[in-house]
């Protein structure tokens, strides 16, 4: 992957509808080598794929929330049982596996806080695999995208805002101490593991 890749990247990631001879005209190829490394990249798995970003109010799903979830048993059954319990949950958007106190983390799209209490209360709490639940209902969406940072890419292929760097640059680089990563939390509004949402 070069630097032409990365810019087409960068490119579809602010606009996934570019046509390859809108492309061409942002990184700088023509059309045709565009569309070769577009191909190559959808095959390679780079590009995963297109789709639509809905408003979430627009179509009358009003309420963002987050849901702690501890299983009841730490087994392979177990956790099978729960992916297959979130797999079937529409209004769930993503869910993730977690280290810490909580064992899983669910991130779900309602229309009110009542529809929220009857997943809770009827799906989630009666089911084999959940012990508990916390609920985080969002106040508000302080930063969304979908848009991946490819700027590491930029230096593993000796890039540096788009051009190659020089060795003195790399020299430099190289000599610099390492950062320790530092972890940015949002907060929301919290809820808690009690069944009726609004009363959290």
């Amino acid at each position: 992957m070069d630097e032409f890749d990365i810019n087409l990247l960068n490119a579809l990631q602010a606009d996934g509808r570019l046509t390859n001879n809108e492309l061409a005209d942002r990184i700088g190829l023509s059309a045709s080598q565009c569309s070769r490394r577009r191909a190559a990249l959808e095959e390679s798995g780079v590009i995963e794929s297109y789709h639509a970003v809905l408003a979430a109010e627009a179509v009358g799903l009003d309420v963002l929330v987050f849901i702690q979830v501890g299983l009841a048993t730490h087994s392979p059954d177990s956790a099978q049982a729960f992916v297959r319990l979130v797999d079937g949950i529409e209004e769930v958007q993503e869910a993730f596996s977690l280290t810490g106190d909580a064992d899983y983390l669910v991130k779900m799209a309602v229309p009110d806080l009542k529809t929220l209490s009857r997943i809770l209360n009827d799906v989630f709490l009666p089911h084999r695999s959940v012990a508990r639940v916390h609920s985080y209902v969002v106040l508000d969406r302080v930063k969304q995208t979908t848009r991946l940072p490819l700027r590491y890419l930029s230096e593993v292929h000796g890039t540096q805002g788009g051009r190659p760097r020089t060795s003195a640059t790399r020299k430099r680089l190289a000599k610099r101490p390492a950062k320790s990563p530092q972890l940015r939390v949002g907060t929301s509004a919290a809820g808690n593991r009690r069944a009726d949402p609004e009363k959290g």
